[in-house]
């Protein structure tokens, strides 16, 4: 009787693990926090939407890699997935510097019109080719404006003159921050509230809802609406990875990231109007400056430094003028 029981036993656990071992593991790793509204979303639009047939493993707030170094995870099979920005490609696919442009897009639905057009599928043959990932979906993440603490309103860039600004670490971002008019200091997501308490940093460039779930709020007192760079990230998956899979599993992420995408996308959208009149309610000064003179001087410095001279030719007008027929 013991013998039948052992191997019943042995038996269960031999078919529970070879179920385990049948499922496509993927790893996920990015830099927002765990409460945050874009990890809650993914979990459930994409993780939960993937099903049985896949163990889908997510790491957020920088825990398992460093904000920028996504992508070289992935690339050296350490990694399956991340949520990356247009500027984690510049060094490896130089033609996405048009992406990263401040003003390039006018507003959300000029982004996605975009995106569900023909003009970028070139690029992203290109992103295959040369990063080795593959694009499943663009979720928009929040357009980002100006956000400091200070005794006036920033309406131009010469009022920016001085001011420690933070954007994330890398030259592209970067560029972004001093296109602005502003003295740019590297911090990573996960220690800006900290940099702005203590006065490392005067300022950052986040969109409402990532202001929120950081709670830079709390110690910022103007919001300055730049939008000049309508937020969203490239939702990857290693080229390996995806090689690997079935056609009817690559359809089930391709299905599931699309998923992801439409619901991190509405959810945003109503978050970003409820938040704005919250913090204004809460006494933030949320004002327009004269967006004009920004354009004027982004325009001014990328000429001057020669940064668009990798932008495929008569792209960024194309993608700038863009209407959805």
């Amino acid at each position: 009787m013991r013998n039948i029981l052992t191997g019943g036993i042995a038996a269960m656990l031999l078919s529970a693990t070879a179920a385990m071992a049948d499922k496509v593991e993927l790893i996920y790793s990015d830099t927002v926090a765990e409460n945050d509204i874009r990890s809650q979303i993914l979990r459930k639009e994409f993780g939960e939407c993937l099903g049985d047939d896949f163990d889908f493993k997510s790491y957020h707030g920088a825990t398992l890699f460093k904000q920028g170094t996504e992508l070289t995870a992935m690339q050296r099979g350490n990694l399956d997935m991340g949520n990356l920005a247009i500027f984690d490609f510049y060094n490896q696919v130089p033609h996405t510097k048009v992406l990263g442009a401040p003003f390039l897009f006018r507003d959300y639905e000029h982004m996605r019109a975009v995106y569900n057009s023909d003009l970028l599928d070139e690029l992203w043959k290109e992103i295959e080719e040369k990063a080795q990932v593959k694009i499943l979906a663009t979720p928009y993440n929040g357009t980002r404006h100006l956000g400091y603490k200070g005794d006036k309103r920033v309406m131009t860039p010469d009022d920016l003159k001085g001011m420690k600004l933070r954007m994330p670490p890398g030259e592209g971002w970067q560029l972004v921050g001093r296109a602005m008019g502003a003295t740019t200091v590297p911090v990573p997501f996960t220690e800006v509230y900290t940099a702005l308490q203590t006065g490392a940093i005067d300022g950052q460039d986040n969109g409402f809802p990532a202001t929120r779930s950081m709670k830079f709020d709390e110690v910022i007192n103007h919001i300055g609406k730049t939008a000049h760079l309508v937020g969203h990230n490239l939702f990857t998956i290693s080229l390996a990875k995806w090689n690997s899979l079935t056609p009817e599993q690559q359809a089930r992420v391709q299905e599931c990231a699309k998923n992801f995408e439409r619901a991190l996308d509405e959810a945003t959208l109503k978050l970003e109007q409820e938040l704005e009149a919250d913090m204004k309610a809460k006494g933030i000064d949320i004002y327009t400056p004269d967006l004009d003179a920004f354009v004027a001087n982004v325009k001014k410095v990328y000429a001057a430094e020669g940064q668009d001279k990798d932008w495929p030719e008569g792209l960024y007008d194309r993608i700038n003028g863009y209407t959805a027929n």
